[in-house]
């Protein structure tokens, strides 16, 4: 898909500034480590219930090696 209106940047872009109109005067710190973790964590678990839980399909999917996706599920705590 190529029109950005609908592309994933454009949502996490969003859901960004959406963060920022929320902190409520708070500092945000660490906004990459965080945003890259949950877009992470949410990316896997999306992909393995579309996958059926099925590791190597989920994996395919992902463009990763099976090894490395059952890394990032221990490492999310989604194993």
């Amino acid at each position: 898909m190529n029109n950005y209106k609908h592309s994933i940047g454009h949502y996490v872009a969003e859901k960004i500034k959406d963060y920022f109109k929320n902190l409520d005067g708070e500092q945000a710190i660490n906004l990459h480590d965080l945003v890259i973790s949950e877009a992470e964590s949410s990316l896997l678990k999306t992909v393995m219930q579309h996958a059926d839980n099925n590791q190597s399909k989920a994996a395919s999917i992902l463009g990763i090696s099976r090894t490395t996706l059952r890394k990032k599920l221990q490492q999310h705590k989604l194993f």
